[in-house]
């Protein structure tokens, strides 16, 4: 894994975390070929980074259904 606070990313909190300090997800944007995914709460924590292409397949997933409600 990589360290989340080396990657020069810009980090977006997904919209439907809220502000409760929960379960949060961030997706950092700025890399060409690769999409990293960290817990907002450890953001100096790992990182885990995905290529475009599974990140893609994964949203499609996501919109699709296919992991249930």
């Amino acid at each position: 894994m990589t360290s989340a606070s080396r990657l020069p990313v810009t980090w977006h909190k997904s919209s439907y975390s809220g502000s409760n300090q929960g379960q949060c997800v961030e997706v950092g944007t700025g890399l060409t070929d690769a999409v990293p995914v960290r817990d907002s709460k450890d953001p100096h924590g790992p990182a885990l980074v995905f290529s475009t292409a599974a990140f893609a397949d994964f949203l499609r997933g996501v919109r699709d259904g296919a992991f249930g409600n």
